[in-house]
């Protein structure tokens, strides 16, 4: 398989890990609604169409990077967030 078609193979397959944790945190009430908020938009920016991987990388990046250092954001969210950037840089670059 020519080495374009593997790394955007293993893209969609970051891309997915993503918008799973995404979802989780966007769905858990125990999490702040602001945080559930931005979660959302950092999913729904993962799955917009006509944009490059790295762009909807960069966008879901930039969102979870705002929101991280939230205060009310309960430890767990907060390492499930860092998961979901150390996912994404990989696309971003």
């Amino acid at each position: 398989m020519p080495p374009k078609k593997v790394k955007a193979q293993e893209y969609d397959e970051r891309m997915k890990q993503a918008s799973q944790v995404l979802s989780m945190i966007s769905e858990d009430s125990t999490t702040p609604r602001n945080i559930r908020r931005v979660a959302k938009e950092a999913l729904d920016a993962l799955n917009v169409g006509g944009q490059s991987q790295g762009v909807k990388a960069a966008q879901a990046i930039s969102l979870l990077d705002e929101i991280s250092q939230d205060t009310n954001m309960p430890a767990y969210t907060r390492t499930r967030i860092w998961n979901v950037v150390s996912i994404l840089e990989v696309i971003k670059e």
